[in-house]
């Protein structure tokens, strides 16, 4: 890989390589533990792995019976975090998620006005067909993803590290969906699109569910070593031509460039500077789950679709002539100097 430094070789000596190495391995075995329950699906396993690792949230997308609920969770089950779904559905209200004010009476008969905490107060929360609920529902999770706490009744209640959000979302031509907010889909991390699986693991997934019993998930990982392996991705460094790259790539999606002909004859709005911040710290862990302590252009050219895709607002011409957001985003890609 361009820019790359491997740190094979360098245990003894190297602390920094040792991390990059344990952190590498540790993962590897979070997703022999995932394959087990998931067929295929290596590049969705990766890229939640990665968004567990960076800190962010993921929303995968596909259609109805692809696995998406089962991957959360084994994933829980693999990093043995607390874990809390929340089914989506119009009538779902807000205090359904973050809790609510009640009403309790202590021993002595005396009253008080109290907090009974929702399913939101976990450390993997799976937000499971998120865009059947209302936007006002959907809205409930603003505060959570971004700022790691809800406030209900002017009283903010901080929810416990590791807070990781999934959510499962069909496609919008689905009957009764409703699209994300803008303001929601900039707070996923990574939007990760599931395909449907091909010929042999078609095969492979009839066999393990039709016959035979299911192998257990075992826990490789908990919540404290999870947030030790953020604070070592946070010191992974970025030589500045790729921190460069991850800019130019950002703002050649944004319509007002006088060189961005391209974004300004297909997009309405470009990525929010969460999405450079999502390439580089998504660029970081790719490195360290790849045993290297820097970061490298491919690294940040792999991550580009799930990091941007939810991140630009197409405008009525680039519907109207069939473009998509990831054909944009490559052909963007393809006119950007890596150096």
């Amino acid at each position: 890989m361009t820019g790359s430094v491997r740190m094979e070789g360098q245990k003894g000596d190297n602390p920094l390589g040792q991390q990059a190495e344990s952190l590498a391995e540790k993962m590897q075995e979070v997703r022999g533990e995932i394959s087990k329950a998931i067929v295929g699906q290596g590049e969705v396993v990766d890229g939640v792995l990665i968004a567990l690792l960076a800190g962010g949230h993921v929303l995968l997308e596909g259609a109805p019976g692809l696995g998406k609920t089962m991957l959360v969770r084994t994933l829980a089950q693999a990093v043995a975090l607390k874990y809390s779904r929340i089914q989506f559905t119009p009538d779902l209200m807000p205090a359904d998620v973050i809790g609510t004010a009640v009403v309790q009476e202590n021993g002595e008969g005396r009253k008080s006005l109290g907090f009974q905490p929702g399913p939101i107060f976990t450390n993997l929360l799976l937000a499971d067909e998120i865009n059947r609920a209302t936007p006002k529902t959907q809205s409930a999770l603003l505060e959570a993803m971004q700022e790691k706490q809800v406030t209900v009744a002017h009283t903010s209640h901080q929810l416990e590290e590791p807070f990781f959000v999934m959510a499962t979302q069909n496609p919008l031509e689905m009957e009764g969906t409703y699209p994300l907010p803008e303001a929601q889909l900039d707070r996923f991390l990574f939007k990760l699109r599931v395909p449907f699986p091909g010929r042999e693991d078609l095969h492979d997934i009839l066999d393990r569910t039709t016959q035979g019993v299911a192998t257990a998930v075992l826990p490789v990982v908990n919540g404290p070593q999870i947030m030790e392996m953020r604070r070592v991705v946070r010191t992974v460094p970025v030589a500045p031509h790729v921190q460069e790259y991850v800019v130019k790539l950002v703002l050649a999606t944004h319509p007002e460039g006088r060189e961005n002909l391209l974004a300004s004859k297909y997009i309405r709005y470009g990525s929010s500077p969460r999405g450079a911040q999502t390439l580089i710290l998504g660029g970081k862990v790719r490195a360290l789950l790849d045993s290297r302590f820097n970061v490298s252009t491919e690294d940040i050219r792999a991550l580009l679709l799930p990091a941007l895709r939810h991140r630009i607002i197409l405008n009525f011409e680039a519907q109207a002539d069939g473009r998509t957001t990831d054909d944009l985003l490559d052909e963007i890609a393809g006119k950007i100097n890596k150096n």
